[in-house]
């Protein structure tokens, strides 16, 4: 049986509900989740955030050597 699916931003949502102090009991109990599907998220969605602080820093890098006159 195939529960409700949620979108990207309502689980973003949730998982900074979590970060801001909540337990992952408590989140999970509000929005009706499994720890186990709180947890997936967690480990898929980090990952994603992960990848976008890494590629942003990369930007700033770029633009500051791009800036620098030669």
């Amino acid at each position: 049986m195939k529960g409700k699916t949620h979108s990207t931003e309502e689980i973003i949502r949730i998982l900074r509900q979590a970060d801001g102090g909540e337990t992952a009991l408590s989140v999970c109990r509000e929005h009706n989740i499994s720890e186990q599907t709180f947890y997936r998220w967690k480990k898929k969605y980090g990952e994603l955030k992960k990848m976008l602080a890494e590629s942003m820093l990369e930007n700033r890098v770029l633009k500051e050597v791009n800036s620098k006159k030669w």
